[in-house]
């Protein structure tokens, strides 16, 4: 009796931790990251952006700021969702050449599955007359803290990526 009374008792034990192991999975903590590659296209003469954000935590910041439910990538996106993409870029994305803040073009939105990717543009760059570029990339940092913000830069065949962070949300390349 003893004996089948433990054997109950480890089954319980060995079931409760089984069931709590598997609910922590479910409550992982989320990476939060975007990736935003500039180009400078030499044939342009442009800086060429393309940001990469997930869409689930880029509909939530346009709910909490905006108010806006914007259904991304699907057949009830909001008319005015773009809009709001747009309007949060230019509060949270800013491009300065030699100290200038300059204004860029927001072209549109694409999605990759769980990813929504912006296209922007600064036409008439000519980088052999600049000294330096910077960024500032405080995308979704206003919402989630652990938020990351990947930025790399290319021109001439040559590469630099930057973190950027809420603490450090500022690149700067001297040419």
């Amino acid at each position: 009796m003893k004996r089948l009374q433990m054997i109950r008792i480890l089954k319980s034990t060995v079931l409760v931790t089984l069931v709590l192991g598997l609910m922590s999975f479910g409550f992982a903590h989320k990476f939060y990251v975007s990736v935003t590659n500039i180009q400078y296209s030499e044939k342009n003469n442009s800086l060429q952006i393309t940001s990469r954000i997930f869409i689930d935590d880029l509909e939530a910041v346009l709910q909490e700021r905006y108010g806006v439910t914007s259904n991304l990538a699907t057949n009830r996106e909001s008319t005015i969702a773009e809009t709001y993409i747009e309007k949060y870029f230019r509060a949270k994305f800013v491009l300065e050449l030699d100290g200038e803040k300059v204004d860029y073009q927001f072209l549109g939105k694409a999605y990759d599955n769980d990813v929504i990717i912006c296209y922007l543009e600064l036409s008439d760059v000519k980088l052999d007359d600049l000294n330096s570029v910077a960024f500032q990339n405080e995308i979704l940092t206003d919402l989630f803290d652990e938020q990351q913000n990947i930025v790399h830069f290319k021109w001439n065949g040559k590469k630099k990526s930057f973190v950027l962070f809420k603490e450090n949300n500022k690149g700067m390349l001297n040419l």
